[in-house]
């Protein structure tokens, strides 16, 4: 199983924010992930889906990359990590002045894929185990 990531930093979105999409994202296949980010209204999400793009060009660059399939690509993790604060301050009543957080964050996506040939059989048996499983 061969595996690249995309490390991007210093985006101007709030890690709260931005970890909301990548719940929405972590596991899913790129193409399912990509699909979902696209039609978030999220400002997040832009970022995400730019840094998931990247992540599979890097994997599709590596030597060993000649056997993946993209479809069977998939996001093994996402994590976001805050960044540094940028302060502002805003003019209040009495002379006083409030303090204005601007976050950034730091965002790292590993994407994965098989180079095995039966990469798609082993899913299916995984899924009908379950399935299985979850009738008994």
């Amino acid at each position: 199983m061969l595996e690249a990531r995309c490390l991007t930093r210093f985006i101007r979105v709030a890690p709260r924010k931005m970890r909301l999409l990548a719940d929405l994202v972590r596991g899913r296949k790129v193409n399912d992930a990509l699909e979902v980010l696209q039609f978030s209204p999220k400002a997040a999400a832009r970022p995400v889906e730019k840094a998931i793009r990247s992540a599979l060009a890097n994997l599709l660059q590596d030597e060993g990359a000649k056997d993946i399939d993209i479809d069977d690509a998939f996001v093994r993790t996402v994590f976001v990590d805050g960044g540094p604060t940028m302060k502002r301050y805003l003019p209040r009543a009495m002379g006083r002045a409030t303090v204005i957080r601007k976050r950034t964050s730091h965002l790292t996506v590993w994407v994965a894929g098989d180079t095995s040939e039966n990469a798609g059989e082993e899913e299916t048996k995984k899924k009908r185990s379950r399935r299985k499983k979850a009738a008994q």
